[in-house]
């Protein structure tokens, strides 16, 4: 059964499923696959739609953040890619939900526009989702045991 401990874990791996169905979403449409790639964004808009609703259950349920507790020039790392991520990650679902809507319209040339767009910010908080989680919760060096605080 997974937990809430877990759904860190669990977020972290549908950031980079997300990310590996967008590169071969990518790959497919380049190579004239259409119906594949059309089944391949799917794939990867609703595994992002998993992880949001993951996401928004951990939050919820998590008092307070995790602070990342390495000191130094890690630490400005650390942030700057959270803040990038953050900041971009806020516009994936409206990107997404405009750019696969085009498509299941064909009004492909309206969707080939917005997605030379969509797609280089969704890999990037796909990526970078996964770089936060590895950072955060297997590379850091806690200070505090235990850090997490939950209801």
């Amino acid at each position: 059964m997974i937990t809430v401990r877990d759904l860190p874990l669990v977020n972290a791996t549908l950031n980079g499923l997300a990310g590996i169905l967008l590169i071969w979403g990518y790959i497919l449409i380049r190579r004239r696959k259409i119906a594949a790639h059309r089944r391949v964004m799917i794939s990867a808009f609703i595994t992002s739609m998993v992880f949001l609703a993951c996401y928004l259950t951990y939050h919820y349920k998590v008092h307070g953040s995790i602070h990342y507790p390495n000191p130094g020039p890690i630490r400005y790392v650390y942030y700057t890619i959270l803040i990038t991520h953050t900041m971009l990650a806020v516009t994936v679902p409206v990107l997404a939900i405009i750019t696969l809507n085009r498509a299941l319209k064909a009004r492909f040339d309206k969707h080939r526009k917005i997605a030379r767009w969509t797609f280089p910010i969704w890999l990037y908080v796909s990526v970078t989702g996964v770089i936060v989680y590895l950072m955060l919760y297997q590379f850091a060096n806690p200070i505090i045991p235990g850090a997490m605080i939950l209801r």
